[in-house]
């Protein structure tokens, strides 16, 4: 099963990079790039263990649906997101918060299947890694840039960060 790592450095609290990584808020800012709307279940605010929520995106042109649940939950160190339903074959998301006393590394885990058996292991060879992985650093970046500045006080609850 094809996996991607993403280590973020961030200088903030960890709690605050947990749960902006927990916002579904920040969720749909950090991925305008695909058009991505929030159609079902959770809509705004944090997601908390055994939440769903489902996500209309386009990618490669196409529409896509996903639903995905929090399967895991550990303030403010880890999370886990798991699809539920959607394009692939099999999809996990564990998210890891350390901190070194400075920093916090924010280290995204993401294993997927594609279906399709030998043309899905071809396209995920080919495209979808190299196309996950930017996902993946691009919303980092999101979380980071939140983090860092005031700018986390627009989409967290008081108390959270």
């Amino acid at each position: 099963m094809p996996t991607i790592e993403v280590l973020t450095r961030i200088a903030a609290p960890p709690a605050r990079c947990f749960y902006l990584a927990l916002s579904v808020d920040l969720h749909a800012v950090s991925t305008r790039q695909t058009q991505e709307q929030i159609v079902g279940e959770v809509r705004s605010g944090l997601l908390k263990l055994g939440d769903e929520v489902t996500f209309r995106a386009r990618h490669f042109g196409v529409w896509q649906t996903l639903t995905s649940k929090i399967t895991a939950y550990q303030a403010p160190g880890y999370f886990c997101d798991e699809m539920q339903r959607g394009a692939f074959k099999t999809m996990r998301h564990e998210h890891y918060f350390e901190f070194d006393g400075a920093d916090t590394s924010m280290r995204d885990v993401f294993f997927f299947e594609s279906p399709l058996g030998v043309l899905g292991k071809i396209a995920d060879a080919l495209v979808l890694r190299a196309y996950l992985r930017r996902f993946l650093v691009q919303r980092g970046a999101v979380v980071k840039r939140y983090a860092e500045t005031d700018a986390w006080q627009t989409v967290l609850p008081a108390g959270n960060g």
